[in-house]
């Protein structure tokens, strides 16, 4: 790996570490989801690191070019974090749909009155 794209990779991890520890100091990530990036952005340090574990993942893919091998972990991250926020998203959405009928079946029968009141 050339020194020019050794040192923009280890910049990227470390931003990546530093927006990360922001984004949760400002509440606007949990902690339950920073696990990702904090191992995102350690991957990539150890990748530019030891770059022999990049040429043996090169080998084992089966790619010619140590860039198409990092392609290839790049999708497959960013398809593993598609299905991830699938699942979160399918919960949500569930956990949404049982509180709107809690919440209906709680305030039912004060709107019913409600409204009775104002038909008469």
């Amino acid at each position: 790996m050339l020194p020019r794209q050794q040192i923009f990779s280890l910049i990227a991890g470390f931003a990546i570490f530093l927006v990360i520890i922001g984004l949760i100091r400002a509440r606007k990530l949990r902690e339950e989801y920073s696990w990702i990036w904090l191992l995102t952005g350690a991957i990539i340090f150890i990748i530019v690191i030891w770059y022999k574990l990049l040429l043996f993942i090169t080998n084992l893919v089966g790619a010619t070019l140590p860039t198409s091998a990092l392609f290839i972990l790049a999708m497959l991250f960013l398809i593993l974090i598609n299905i991830f926020l699938s699942v979160k998203i399918s919960q949500m959405s569930e956990q949404i749909k049982n509180l709107t009928q809690e919440l209906t079946l709680l305030k039912g029968p004060k709107r019913r009155k409600k409204y009775a009141k104002r038909k008469k």
